[in-house]
């Protein structure tokens, strides 16, 4: 994620009634840039090796590996979306949310796209039976929760089951990774750097115009090297998806933070030392993956 920490100013209380004022939270306000890093580079570099190797292993040992990976950490994530939604005073119904985690990702490499789609109005099936029976009290709300909780994660992240089921499909992973997060390296590298101008303050203060172009710079760049390379496509194809993607990653990074702000929280989880939580690394990959599938079956034909 691009996240180039800001200057803030302390706007005082208004109020004059001394107790009234410690009591209320102080609004801040971006005023200019810190040139900070704002995580814990040395463990945030560690884990990003230790999740690309990760990745690496379950491309080449079996084909469904990946769908497994991906499995696994997405019930993770998951759970951290219930944790967060419940901060937030609202209860995810957690166990079908996992019934269809685990099942998205397998039903799409297996059946294909048709049955991924499928598995979307049986999940609201299953949450609106579940919620149903454990009482009509804020049932409404909860289901509406528990919809969208996987709608962003497992069906999102099911498109690359559809990747890696093609014939070409762990190269069609390996493209998605780098272009994807090319974004995230290229926005944090220029953005710690000369980050300047606040993106979405009031969603993101960390997140800079400076920081989205080296987002641009280096998904392009990627993707102009990475798609031909791959596919033997025209370097522009590469360049057009690499285009796409940056866009997509930074949607999917503000998506995130106004979930977390929303919520009143600053991480969704701590399982990730330098990252925060397993929502918190994938956030970009989640939204960029349908895109990708498309653009890939393209690209690729």
């Amino acid at each position: 994620m691009v996240r180039v920490p800001v200057g803030a100013a302390t706007v005082a209380p208004t109020t004059t009634d001394e107790s009234a004022a410690m009591s209320e939270p102080t609004p801040v306000v971006s005023t200019g840039p810190t040139p900070a890093a704002g995580r814990n580079l040395p463990a945030a570099i560690g884990v990003g090796v230790f999740l690309g190797a990760l990745i690496v292993a379950s491309l080449l040992v079996v084909p469904w590996g990946w769908v497994l990976l991906s499995t696994v950490f997405l019930m993770v994530g998951v759970d951290e979306l219930r944790r967060g939604f419940a901060a937030g005073q609202v209860n995810v119904p957690f166990v079908p949310c996992l019934v269809a985690t685990a099942v998205m990702g397998p039903a799409a490499y297996i059946g294909g796209a048709g049955a991924l789609l499928l598995t979307m109005p049986a999940t609201i099936l299953l949450l609106v039976m579940w919620r149903a029976a454990h009482g009509l009290d804020g049932a409404a709300r909860d289901v509406s929760a528990g919809a969208f909780v996987v709608g962003y994660a497992p069906f999102q992240a099911a498109f690359t089951a559809l990747m890696v089921a093609q014939p070409d499909g762990v190269r069609r992973i390996v493209v998605f990774v780098l272009i994807s997060i090319a974004s995230d390296i290229g926005g944090y590298a220029v953005g710690v750097v000369a980050g300047r101008h606040p993106m979405a303050p009031t969603v993101s203060p960390k997140k800079s115009w400076e920081g989205f172009l080296g987002s641009m710079v280096a998904c392009v760049g990627v993707g102009t090297v990475s798609v031909p390379l791959a596919f033997g496509a025209p370097w522009w194809a590469g360049a057009a998806m690499g285009f796409v993607v940056v866009w997509l990653a930074t949607l999917g990074d503000l998506v995130e933070s106004m979930i977390k702000r929303d919520l009143g929280i600053k991480d969704l989880g701590r399982i990730l030392p330098g990252h925060g939580g397993i929502m918190d690394r994938i956030d970009s990959l989640l939204v960029v993956a349908p895109a990708a599938w498309w653009m890939m079956s393209v690209i690729a034909a």
